[in-house]
């Protein structure tokens, strides 16, 4: 995992300097600057050494381009395989990009399958690209006649810019033909037909979860994982404990004695690993604010409140691994949240919000992912948004992933499919353990009422208005250009579809 930073048609190594180096926590092992004759970029590289950690520097030369690449290609064996390993100078996944490019094949960009954001130069043209669901961030500014980009909005501060654009999820970026689409979000299904059985879909589930959670093990480093002892990290934690032939590391953090820690502990036990906990405090939360804030490049008060817990999971797992497995893509994609409840009897309406929800997540809990673990150098994986998982989950029935308990008491059980898949892998008190947020399980939300109000001078309740102000006034303190960042900044996203 890494940063990057492409200058095309300026000149300019001392900028790119700055640019790389504002974002330097996202690549700790090495930062390089490149260029190549004739070709009109100069590239930027910070360097977090996750595969081909002994030959895989970057920017990339080769066959007539300079390529400079975040994030990990899991199938890049495969790839290479196909391609001719001859043609490979190291072993980092990321020089596949190179060689399907030159390949020149039409739908070369769908062939590499994991998490990515890439910039390619030649002598003609720059292209930049991004996986399908904008896990690893780009964004792109004109420089007079030149194009910038960078892996994120920090890099372009003080650089008196007055617009930028983010490469959207499953979009090439072309400068010589435009913007391609090359991922489209597979249409959620709605409901079972006729009197079809469920049980082949749940143990196809099954399967399928596995093998997305090996692909995203594949490193040349340890990998851990994070721990809330909710349903879906614990999932992801079981599965990887088994795929091992070493005790899986896990990671956990909450207030002391705080629900989260509790089932995490349990969780942990049952699948033989080798767990770390880390305890916070309200005054731990108000110190590290204004750090959280910077890193994450928003204000916005849920994104704020979710990314405070996982800043301590990173500053806990990082003092162990270097990458880390995490649940996050679950809820989207099994309708884990509170209000998916409201379409218990609507499932073309659920797969439709399924659907659409799956689209933004680049702009809220994928970008806390990113810029929290990044800023400390962490690799987040995120396994249940597999290319190949979310085409599976998507066929399955709405009405299976929010299934109506009884018609008498009228409720409905979340993530049910889910469960159902991995029923053997947890007890059943973990396996159905009511959903918290993850900063609620942590003891996060009471907490941070306390660091509000000694940060504010006010008794609490601090109300969010207050709260959001605040949130604000530091992202304000910590950029040259604070209106830059927060107009560019990533959002919740409304339009949910209607009940």
């Amino acid at each position: 995992m890494c940063g990057l930073v492409c200058l095309w048609n300026i000149d300019d190594a001392a900028l790119a300097r700055r640019m790389i180096d504002r974002i330097a926590h996202r690549g700790p092992d090495e930062t390089g600057i490149h260029s190549l004759p004739g070709i009109p970029a100069v590239m930027a590289h910070c360097r977090l050494s996750i595969i081909g950690t002994e030959n895989g520097s970057q920017p990339i030369p080769g066959e007539g381009a300079l390529l400079a690449v975040n994030g990990e290609i899991y199938n890049h064996r495969a790839l290479r395989a196909a391609l001719g390993p001859a043609r490979f100078a190291t072993d980092s996944d990321s020089e596949v990009i190179l060689h399907l490019f030159a390949d020149g094949a039409p739908t070369w960009i769908a062939e590499p399958d994991g998490m990515f954001a890439f910039v390619l130069a030649t002598p003609e043209r720059v292209v930049a690209g991004r996986d399908p669901l904008g896990i690893k961030p780009l964004f792109m500014a004109r420089i007079g006649d030149g194009l910038a980009f960078a892996s994120e909005l920090k890099a372009f501060d003080g650089l008196g810019l007055d617009t930028i654009a983010a490469i959207e999820p499953g979009t090439l970026f072309d400068s010589r033909h435009g913007v391609r689409r090359w991922f489209r979000m597979p249409q959620g299904a709605a409901d079972l037909r006729g009197d079809e059985d469920p049980e082949p879909l749940w143990r196809e589930l099954r399967l399928v979860l596995e093998a997305a959670v090996r692909k995203w093990l594949v490193a040349d480093v340890e990998v851990g994982s994070f721990l809330s002892g909710g349903l879906d990290s614990s999932i992801v934690a079981a599965i990887a404990a088994q795929s091992l032939d070493r005790p899986l590391k896990t990671f956990s953090v909450g207030m002391a004695d705080s629900p989260d820690l509790v089932a995490a502990r349990a969780v942990a036990r049952h699948i033989g690993a080798e767990h770390h906990e880390l305890v916070f405090t309200a005054e731990d939360l108000a110190e590290i604010l204004p750090h959280v804030i910077y890193h994450l490049e928003s204000a916005d008060t849920d994104l704020v409140r979710s990314a405070l817990p996982t800043h301590f999971a990173t500053t806990l797992a990082r003092r162990h691994v270097k990458a880390v497995l995490t649940g996050e893509g679950a809820d989207e994609l099994f309708a884990g949240y509170s209000y998916h409840h409201a379409y218990r009897n609507r499932h073309r309406q659920l797969a439709d919000e399924i659907t659409r929800s799956l689209g933004t997540m680049h702009n809220i809990n994928l970008q806390r992912v990113d810029r929290i673990t990044m800023a400390q150098g962490l690799e987040a994986r995120t396994p249940f948004l597999d290319r190949d998982l979310i085409a599976f989950a998507q066929s399955i029935p709405a009405s299976l992933k929010m299934k109506a308990d009884s018609e008498a008491d009228g409720g409905s059980t979340e993530k049910w499919i889910l469960r159902k898949a991995c029923e053997d892998l947890l007890p059943p008190a973990l396996l159905w353990r009511k959903k918290a947020q993850f900063d609620e399980g942590s003891g996060t939300v009471e907490a941070l009422q306390t660091a509000l109000s000694g940060l504010l001078g006010t008794a609490p309740p601090v109300d969010r208005n207050s709260e959001g102000r605040l949130y604000e006034r530091i992202l304000r303190e910590r950029f040259e250009e604070p209106d830059f960042i927060l107009a560019n900044a990533g959002v919740w996203t409304g339009g949910r579809v209607a009940v």
